[in-house]
């Protein structure tokens, strides 16, 4: 896969994947760690379970609690924000399925990723920083909520030989979180 002007220096990756609603959500996962949204969201799944245990305590003591609204309120605010990652996962999903397979070039200059329909060019200093999950290497955006996100997933290379050079490289450009 080449470009005008996208020329090689140094070591280069390879990977070919499809995309999994797998990815995807690891991916979003990944991204819930390091933006001000997902730290939020993770202060409500905490902040709501104490509170329906206050809640219960309250109804326990013979005191007058919260009526059925509140507590359906409360069960709904709690499942959307578990199910919202699962959900944004499967949208992104369906729309890479129609890009077909993506095949990635990781170089010192940045990555490039072609599917059957497209192709984009993303140098370093678009995606500053990274992290590495199970099964991914994620990119991020260098603003505070993450916007930009690009998914490198470790079943695409060759081999453990890629895998430690793709990480190098990664190690070399961009700052691991």
């Amino acid at each position: 896969m080449t470009t005008q002007g996208w020329e090689p220096e140094g070591a280069v990756v390879e990977l070919e994947y499809q995309p999994t609603t797998a990815d995807f959500a690891e991916a979003l996962n990944a991204r819930a760690k390091i933006s001000r949204s997902g730290r939020m969201q993770r202060k409500l799944l905490i902040l709501m379970p104490a509170l329906a245990v206050l809640m219960g305590i309250t109804i326990a003591s013979g005191r007058h609690g919260p009526g059925a609204p509140v507590w359906v309120g409360l069960i709904a605010v709690m499942l959307t924000v578990v199910l919202t990652p699962w959900l944004q996962a499967r949208q992104l999903y369906r729309f890479a399925v129609r890009q077909g397979t993506c095949r990635t070039v990781v170089r010192e200059t940045g990555i490039e990723v072609a599917t059957d329909h497209s192709t984009m060019i993303v140098r370093w200093p678009m995606v500053p920083r990274y992290r590495e999950t199970p099964h991914l290497f994620v990119l991020f955006s260098g603003d505070k909520q993450a916007t930009g996100v690009t998914m490198l997933p470790k079943r695409g290379v060759r081999g453990p030989e890629e895998l430690d050079l793709l990480r190098s490289v990664l190690d070399r450009n961009v700052q691991r979180l």
